[in-house]
């Protein structure tokens, strides 16, 4: 019986991609298969995978015809995992010798639907911990009980699909597939619907994962329209979250929330192409006026001036009604 699943997506990554396949090397066990997903990679990814399939004990390769984004990469992953328990690592990512195996037993031993860790960021020679946004850890807790408040970073704001541990009752449940299509922030609809469905989840202080930043490639560096599907991403998050039995107390974060990520694109325009430019503006100028207009004017008077003053200006801006479908 396979206990743990490791669903690794990777897409023109030959750079890095030996370095990650080199700590799952040192992450073996009889029992953890490790989900090689190849997202129609150009530039030798895919040799360097054949490779590892043939040396990486529990290594199966999936091959993408055409590229698909990180989230239909993940959920091809998730649909050949045949673990008790799933994680996730990104191919340009890599863990410690052991890192698995703990992350193992710290699920084995809470019994909870998902654990959350924290991790380590690297750019360059720099390194940084990034904890989990719950003060508690190794405690059974609510999911529900750690979206809010509104004003703080909260679990729903570390949305890392790789800092954690999933029980495949999740999966039985249509709870741990990705929206699909997304081409960033595809996290951020998944985790508040775990946050909202599931039953139980932890988290613990291990810090077992290194995240690389600042990677040429990676679409936080590049700004092409790929970058706008976070629009869709947070329409998907509001929408569920105002269909929720709480909506009332959750759909003020996630607003919140929405208008920041937003805020932020707007302030850094210039790393955009111009007419993806124009397109970020209008798709958010759309956005705003989605969202219920007291609930925004409340949100935007609670932010600094900087970003509020962003995004009332584009607020302002006429646009055409056009639905949630135009962030496509």
């Amino acid at each position: 019986m396979v206990k743990l699943s490791v669903v690794v997506p990777f897409y023109n990554v030959r750079t890095y991609a030996p370095e990650t396949l080199r700590s799952l090397q040192a992450n073996t066990r009889a029992d953890f298969e490790f989900l090689l997903v190849d997202d129609c990679s150009s530039d030798g990814t895919g040799e360097i995978l054949d490779r590892a399939e043939r040396e990486l004990p529990g290594a199966r390769v999936i091959r993408h015809e055409r590229n698909g984004g990180l989230a239909t990469a993940r959920n091809t992953g998730l649909d050949a995992a045949t673990g008790t328990y799933i994680t996730y690592l990104d191919g340009d990512d890599w863990v410690v010798p052991g890192y698995f195996e703990r992350l193992l037993a710290a699920a084995e031993e809470l019994d909870v639907d998902f654990v959350r860790t924290d991790h380590v960021q690297f750019t360059g020679k720099s390194r940084a911990v990034h904890r989990v946004p719950v003060g508690r850890r190794s405690t059974v807790l609510n999911p529900r009980d750690a979206i809010l408040p509104a004003d703080r970073s909260t679990s729903v704001d570390y949305a890392y699909a790789w800092a954690g541990i999933y029980h495949r009752r999740l999966v039985d449940r249509g709870l741990l597939h990705f929206t699909d299509g997304l081409r960033t922030a595809e996290d951020r609809p998944w985790i508040w619907r775990l946050h909202r469905e599931a039953e139980s989840f932890a988290a613990v202080s291990l810090h077992g994962v290194f995240y690389r930043r600042g990677v040429t490639s990676s679409l936080t560096q590049i700004g092409d329209v790929r970058q706008l599907d976070f629009i869709r991403a947070f329409d998907q998050v509001v929408a569920e979250t105002a269909a929720d039995r709480d909506a009332d107390l959750l759909l003020p974060k996630a607003v919140r929330t929405y208008c920041a990520v937003m805020a932020h694109h707007l302030g850094s325009i210039e790393r955009f192409e111009p007419p993806v430019a124009r397109k970020l503006r209008s798709l958010s100028a759309a956005a705003l006026k989605r969202i219920p207009a007291p609930l925004l004017t409340e949100t935007l008077d609670s932010m600094d001036s900087a970003r509020a003053g962003r995004l009332r200006r584009v607020r302002r801006r006429p646009v055409a009604q056009r639905g949630p479908e135009a962030a496509a």
